[in-house]
């Protein structure tokens, strides 16, 4: 089985079988000596760096645009998820954000430590006329600042 490995697995002691890859935006966010011992030890074990395709970048931004997630997901984040699409693999990650998009996008994720997230649909509401809108940013008709919110 192929895995993509987000940060956070990097954080964990979690071990899995098959053929492991991430991306080098991921190895950028490691930070502290624990997550890069681990990166050199995965790396000796056949941890792969691979560039996701820039079709499948576009595909993931439209996704989190679809999901309402496109504010929060950083490019870290679609990186990993284009990486999945190309590769046909799951994605290991806690981050709910990344896992709203990948069930957009049909792919596979699977948690490191945390529950797995239930898909989350976003509304958008004016912070001072209360108007709903289809994105965030500044409201057109007061001017005030439109904010994401729950379904």
């Amino acid at each position: 089985m192929r895995w993509i490995l987000d940060t956070s697995f990097f954080f964990s002691d979690l071990t899995v079988d098959g053929d492991l890859y991430t991306t080098r935006s991921v190895i950028d966010e490691l930070r502290d000596l624990r997550s890069k011992s681990r990166f050199d030890v995965l790396c000796a074990q056949g941890l792969m760096l691979a560039v996701p395709s820039a079709e499948n970048i576009e595909k993931v931004k439209a996704a989190s645009r679809k999901s309402g997630d496109a504010g929060i997901v950083s490019g870290t984040d679609c990186d990993i998820l284009a990486l999945a699409l190309d590769l046909e693999a799951v994605l290991l990650t806690d981050d709910f954000a990344i896992q709203n998009v990948a069930s957009v996008l049909g792919v596979q994720t699977t948690p490191i430590i945390q529950r797995k997230a239930k898909r989350i649909y976003w509304k958008y509401r004016c912070s001072g006329c209360g108007r709903y809108f289809d994105h965030d940013g500044e409201c057109l008709i007061c001017g005030s600042i439109i904010k994401r919110k729950l379904k």
